[in-house]
């Protein structure tokens, strides 16, 4: 490829360039590599990398044989500017695997076009390198002012015109001898998100496949002493039975529990795709090397001793999660119980826990080592099949949203279930969670006080509750408050279809107990109908024939029946009466029978493995349990239910003006609130509109302002004013006459040393609101919604959502809160425009959502009447931006 004319060959670098160009990221194969700015340190590596390209990829690249570079060549390729010439290196340890690069065509119309080239080695091609490497130089194009790619590539190079094509962008095409000049904005439209999003789906569920598929396991600190870590690991592989070969690594014997071990893993003789480790953390980085040397596809870390033994320990771990992605591998750990696989074609268990449950559909992704024994014991005890296990312990990498990508396209998992003790990253997980629970309900226990990381915990942040309750109700997840709750839910959604609705059939024979299971289902939000008593002397057949009646009800969406055993009586041919009357039935049927919990084996249908398998009937120690369970069922099948809502972007917005003045307000600061009049400027690029106002200096100023604005006004201290006496913050005076303005200016301005008046044109009246966003330390950017006042701050009545907001969620925040129905005309007052609500936070989610430096934003009181929604006082604080999230190209957290 011909490079492009520019400024010069020989600039200096432009130093230092922004952090978050650093990234690791997955390829298709589900491997890891390291990206970078190339540096003049690059050189040699450069030149190594240049040299083991076939004679073919050159002549592709450089039109051309190109055998060697020449020192003016080198230095051209690895010194640029991070501006007008910007180039990436993907490393996979100490070696360039490939480049990739653009430089900004000055001489091309406005000087917003960059020609764009890349290179891959032999031996990393079809790897996805290619469209890696042009999305990140797309966004760092971006970030410098560039609109336009462009690149001229052989005609007969069919791989990379696929590249350009299947990365999403609109490339248009011209031919001229034997070269394509291609074309294409940067701009990431819709369909480049969803190329971007399907890539990184395929590319994170195929690294879980290489940590739970395996075709072979080595075992690195195998120990010949049966207390020892490394010798339970070993047994539990084996005595799963294992698909594949286990290799144990053992410098210092020939030989653990019988099978042939290995003094490193570079002396083993055949492929490993898992390596399980179990050395001390201070030895492992030497077991790194030698699994890079290996072509070891991922690891799991049993040991302990990192970010769990403290901040010494938290920064080895870092350490160590950059290691073994410099060296091409996922880690999960460290300190983790390990991985399962429950497949016969697989028979997997890298775990600590002796024994696994029985294979099912279900899957299991957990953080704590201890509580993972006792879920997995739990889930046998209960006969809870799962397909797959993950205890991921310090979750320095592989993460619960790895999981669900993963379980997202696997056909032997149903259910997903999860227990979390903070979030990677939350944004990410809404958008997966999503898409997951459309085809799949994920249940989720986590407890808001739980949410924030350790760091932050330490330092006394805690998260509200609701908060984590909105994330879970906006992405379709089921929340329960306990392991228990958990399990309740499994073994319904695991085994029994969803309900169609909220009517509830309760069947049983016995009076009170029936009377407690109805009112439970009715506590939860349920609709039953009256209970069917059966005598207590009821036959199996009659107890049979109540239930199919029920079950065949068209009134009826699901069914609890109820069961005390008459006294000296076979309970057998009750349980397999009912059964039998709830196998292949499409509503669901929950039962306390016998008070048992789980799955019966009396009233387990057993699959072709002799395993429970669908049909089978979940048991409850107690009504309540059992309604619960059936309530979670019911609200997510109706989330289920509704179409999905797509993000809409109002009409009106300049982001491009709103990102300039954010830029221009930062300078080279660390962030400041903005002043009322910058805020008014903010907003007004996203067609929000504040009342008008003015600050007054004087009396004279003040009434002046009035005559201007038009009586009656709103006058208050302004917040320099506030700084100086806060119980002024929440004053704010209406006034008709010049004398009642001089009156409040001389009583508001004792506030400031500058007095200072802050004039305003008169709102309509109308229900005030309260809009906000802040920077949650766990959830990043959440939109809040409630009525403004006292009383709904102290009962802390605000709704939620993570952003961006899609057309469905703006109308559910603004319904949200208890006091909502007062918007609607609540005891014959008159509705509010809720439109215009709606619209309103639309906007304020595109704002933020666009403005990552937006820290805090909060517009109250929103005054809401039938003429529309006014903001009379906004505030937004500003700052360098935090993390870019799930936004831009996508990466490795």
């Amino acid at each position: 490829m011909t490079e492009p004319a520019t400024g010069g060959t020989d600039a200096e670098p432009r130093a230092p360039f922004p952090k978050h160009w650093l990234a690791d990221v997955l390829l298709t194969d589900g491997g890891v590599a390291a990206l970078r700015p190339i540096s003049p340190d690059d050189a040699d590596r450069l030149i190594a990398f240049h040299a083991k390209l076939s004679e073919r990829t050159r002549y592709l690249r450089y039109f051309g044989p190109y055998p060697t570079m020449s020192q003016r060549d080198l230095k051209r390729f690895t010194t640029v500017d991070h501006k007008d010439r910007v180039a990436f290196v993907a490393v996979l340890g100490d070696e360039i695997i490939a480049v990739g690069r653009y430089e900004r065509l000055l001489d091309v119309g406005d000087g917003r076009s960059a020609e764009v080239a890349f290179v891959v080695a032999d031996a990393h091609q079809g790897r996805g390198l290619g469209p890696i490497l042009l999305e990140h130089l797309a966004a760092a194009a971006a970030e410098n002012g560039l609109t336009m790619f462009v690149a001229e590539v052989l005609a007969e190079n069919r791989n990379m015109v696929t590249v350009f094509r299947e990365a999403g962008y609109q490339v248009s095409r011209t031919y001229e001898g034997g070269v394509l000049r291609l074309e294409f904005a940067i701009d990431p439209t819709e369909t480049l998100v969803a190329v971007r999003n399907s890539r990184e789906r395929a590319t994170e569920a195929r690294s879980v496949r290489n940590l739970l598929s395996p075709q072979s396991v080595a075992l690195i600190g195998a120990s010949t002493d049966a207390a020892k870590v490394g010798n339970a690991v070993l047994r539990n592989l084996l005595g799963a039975g294992f698909t594949g070969p286990v290799y144990p690594v053992n410098a210092e014997n020939r030989s653990v529990r019988g099978v042939r071990a290995y003094p490193t893993v570079h002396d083993i003789p055949d492929d490993v795709d898992l390596a399980v480790v179990a050395v001390p953390a201070e030895a492992i980085d030497s077991v790194l090397d030698d699994c890079l040397a290996k072509g070891v596809k991922a690891l799991v870390v049993v040991s302990g001793g990192f970010s769990d033994a403290g901040p010494d320990g938290r920064q080895s771990e870092r350490r160590l999660v950059h290691a073994a992605r410099a060296h091409g591998m996922r880690l999960v750990g460290p300190n983790a119980l390990g991985v399962a696989n429950t497949s016969a074609a697989v028979r997997l268990n890298a775990t600590l826990a002796p024994e696994l449950p029985p294979p099912g559909r279900v899957g299991f992704f957990c953080q704590s080592g201890a509580l993972g024994i006792a879920i997995l014991d739990e889930a046998a005890r209960r006969q809870l099949g799962l397909s797959t296990f993950v205890s991921a312990g310090n979750r320095a990498d592989v993460s619960g949203n790895d999981l669900l990508q993963y379980w997202d396209s696997d056909p032997e998992t149903e259910v997903v279930l999860l227990y979390l003790e903070s979030f990677g990253n939350p944004r990410k997980f809404s958008r997966i969670a999503r898409r997951v629970g459309r085809n799949k309900p994920i249940v989720a226990v986590k407890s808001g006080r739980h949410a924030v990381p350790e760091a932050l915990a330490a330092n006394g942040v805690e998260i509200d509750d609701s908060v984590v309750s909105a994330l879970f109700e906006q992405a379709g997840v089921v929340q329960v408050g306990s392991i228990a709750q958990l399990f309740d839910c499994a073994v319904l959604l695991g085994y029994q279809p969803l309900p169609a609705g909220p009517r509830v059939a309760v069947v049983g024979n016995s009076s009170a107990l029936g009377v407690l299971a109805a009112g439970a289902a009715r506590s939860e939000g349920l609709e039953p109908a009256k209970p069917v008593d059966l005598a207590a002397q009821s036959t199996p057949a009659e107890f049979a024939g109540a239930v199919s009646a029920a079950l065949e009800s068209a009134e009826v969406d699901s069914v609890f029946a109820v069961f005390v055993p008459p006294v000296s009586v076979d309970v057998e041919p009750y349980a397999k009466a009912l059964r039998d009357a709830a196998r292949d039935s499409s509503k669901p049927i929950v039962t306390t029978f016998l008070a048992a919990e789980g799955i019966p084996d009396v009233l387990a249908v057993r699959g072709e493995d002799g395993h429970p398998t669908r049909g089978s009937v979940p048991s409850y120690p107690g009504p309540e349990r059992a309604a619960l369970a059936l309530s979670r069922a019911w609200r997510y099948a109706q989330w289920k239910s509704r179409p999905a809502s797509k993000v809409v972007r109002p009409d009106g917005i300049d982001s491009d003006r709103a990102e300039a003045l954010v830029q221009s307000w930062l300078g080279a600061g660390e962030g400041r609130w903005l002043t009322d009049f910058e805020a008014s400027e903010l907003l007004a690029c996203y067609g929000l509109r504040v009342v008008d106002f003015t600050l007054a200096r004087s009396e004279d100023e003040a009434v002046a302002a009035a005559q201007a604005l038009g009586f009656p006004v709103a006058v208050k201290a302004t917040r320099e004013g506030w700084r100086h006496r806060p119980d002024l913050s929440g004053v704010r005076l209406d006034v008709s006459t010049p004398d009642a303005v001089r009156d409040a200016y001389r009583a508001l301005s004792l506030a400031s040393a500058e007095p200072l008046l802050h004039v305003q044109k008169m709102a309509t009246k109308g229900i005030g609101c309260v809009v906000g966003v802040q920077d949650d330390p766990s959830f990043g950017s959440l939109i809040s919604f409630g009525l403004a006042g006292v009383i709904s701050d102290l009962l802390g009545d605000r709704a939620y959502r993570v952003l961006p907001l899609t057309e469905d969620e703006a109308t559910e925040l603004i319904d949200a809160p208890k006091a909502a129905p007062l918007l609607s005309g609540y005891r014959n007052a008159a509705p509010v425009d809720k439109s215009a609500l709606v619209d309103l936070v639309q906007r304020v989610s595109a704002l933020a959502d666009d403005l990552p430096e937006v820290r805090e934003l909060v517009c109250e009181p929103v005054l809401a009447s039938a003429m529309g929604a006014e903001i009379t006082d906004t505030r937004v604080r500003i700052g360098l931006e935090p993390s870019r999230a799930d936004l831009g190209p996508r990466r490795l957290r």
